[in-house]
């Protein structure tokens, strides 16, 4: 039974949709123009600013007068609230498991806001468990984090996939650990010249298929 180790934003959750939804319906609550979501995901990063740093920008662009530790929990509770599992994402876990494999989530993040996305969508239903970096005190790209992943579930790392989006975290994190991987390329090429993943694909349905094949 080896393990499918799983990246949860923009690979289990979709993580973009649910912040362009959070960002439409704030910036029209302070009366900013439709347009400025674009600004707002840009300034984002697709989550990989700081949510401090974040707040300080939307503060400073339109001067509001909200202390930014309000405005921090605004983008924490507001995109949580709009993140939903997607039923095929669901039904591929089901099929990994049927097939013999273990799906355990291993993200980067802090726990108040990673776990609240995994037990309100359901998905703790359809993985063995989860590993958040902000809990382990490690993060990916460490090889650490794997290997707590693997503890976590008492099953040895030999034999493991990782799935993600990221190039850096995951699937520079499978190479740091000797493990294949999938990269959910999500429209964009790869370019890292120092690692490759062992397949790329355009979601979670295919990754999982991809590695029920191997």
């Amino acid at each position: 039974m080896p393990l499918l180790l799983l990246d949860l934003d923009n690979t289990l959750l979709d993580r973009a949709g649910p912040f362009r939804r959070w960002g439409e319906r704030f910036l029209d609550g302070i009366g900013a123009p439709p347009t400025d979501i674009d600004w707002l995901i840009s300034i984002d990063a697709d989550g990989l600013t700081d949510r401090w740093d974040l707040a300080d920008a939307i503060r400073d662009r339109y001067e509001l007068r909200i202390p930014s530790i309000d405005l921090v929990e605004e983008l924490h509770d507001g995109v949580v609230a709009q993140t939903r599992l997607d039923p095929l994402t669901a039904c591929a876990l089901r099929i990994a498991d049927d097939a013999g494999w273990v799906p355990v989530v291993v993200c980067n993040g802090t726990v108040r806001v990673e776990d609240a996305k995994i037990r309100r969508t359901g998905l703790d239903q359809y993985v063995a468990d989860w590993v958040i970096s902000e809990e382990a005190g490690v993060s990916k790209p460490n090889p650490r984090i794997f290997a707590l992943a693997a503890q976590r579930v008492r099953m040895p790392l030999r034999g493991a996939w990782v799935v993600g989006d990221s190039p850096e975290a995951d699937i520079g994190g499978a190479a740091a650990v000797g493990l294949p991987s999938v990269w959910l390329h999500r429209g964009r090429t790869w370019s890292d010249v120092r690692f490759a993943p062992s397949r790329t694909v355009d979601g979670l349905i295919a990754a999982v298929a991809t590695v029920l094949e191997r």
